[in-house]
């Protein structure tokens, strides 16, 4: 059976879609080019990864095919040694594109077994897309963070941090939160110079702010479609819908330099 054809037989039976990049770092393939944006990367990836996993896995009569497909490339993921994790900070993004609760413990569990850790050293998050018209509130955050609450209290997160937050919302995220945020990332394209009065907040309150490049949206509904679709020929993905993109970042402390990086993806498909 050719590869594309099995592809789609594949794709047409499952119902959830988990994929590893790998180490990005370490993939000549995706070095060929510069990626303008984080979403065009992570298009890029999924496009690639799906394409290389299609083409080697082994063809299995119909009845087996299984509901949950596993796209990961062995030779490019390695995970961490309990000998070197005192040396690595394992950083990690979690981008959610439904607001289920539920994704984030999802997320952190498939990030510790495919990097081979027990805990996570930061996990910051992004909140879902809201609808047009309508402002990020406290009352989005909230079961976002008890959520991620839950998982310093199991000692799966060190650390856990927000992202594009204002000082209001800061504030207000802190002074309700139990487990407080150790970290605030800040899109610089938004706003050229970090304002004054979420920098004195922070500061007064030992909250690091980072700056990211990252989109509202790090990948549409389209746009993930789309990667999917090119990967393979006359493949079906119409009913297909991204749940969460995971971005994570192994640094070596005392070097400061990145020896791995990589994305997790997780899509459902509609089977109504």
């Amino acid at each position: 059976m050719e590869p594309h054809v099995y592809a789609k037989l594949l794709l047409d039976h499952a119902t959830t879609l988990r994929l590893h990049t790998g180490n990005l770092v370490s993939r000549s393939r995706l070095k060929k080019k510069c990626p303008a944006s984080t979403s065009e990367e992570l298009q890029d990836c999924i496009k690639a990864t799906l394409s290389e996993w299609f083409a080697t896995v082994p063809a299995k009569a119909e009845q087996e095919l299984p509901r949950v497909l596993d796209c990961t490339i062995p030779q490019n993921t390695e995970a961490i040694t309990p000998e070197e994790r005192e040396e690595l900070k394992v950083s990690v993004k979690l981008f959610l594109s439904e607001p289920d609760c539920s994704s984030i413990r999802s997320a952190v569990d498939m990030a510790c077994v495919s990097l081979g850790v027990s805990q996570l050293d930061s996990v910051i998050i992004a909140p879902p897309p809201l609808p047009e018209g309508e402002s990020l509130a406290l009352a989005h955050l909230q079961p976002l963070w008890e959520e991620l609450e839950g998982l310093v209290r199991s000692q799966k997160a060190a650390a856990i941090g927000t992202s594009d937050l204002d000082k209001t919302l800061l504030e207000q995220l802190y002074n309700w939160a139990q487990v407080k945020p150790s970290s605030n990332q800040v899109n610089l394209a938004s706003c050229c110079v970090m304002p004054p009065d979420l920098t004195a907040f922070a500061k007064e309150f030992d909250i690091q702010l980072l700056t990211h490049n990252d989109s509202k949206e790090l990948i549409s509904a389209e746009g993930f479609q789309e990667a999917v679709q090119e990967s393979s020929k006359n493949l079906q993905v119409a009913d297909w819908r991204l749940e969460w993109v995971l971005r994570y970042s192994i640094i070596v402390k005392s070097r400061g330099i990145i020896r791995a990086k990589g994305y997790l993806v997780h899509a459902k498909k509609n089977t109504q």
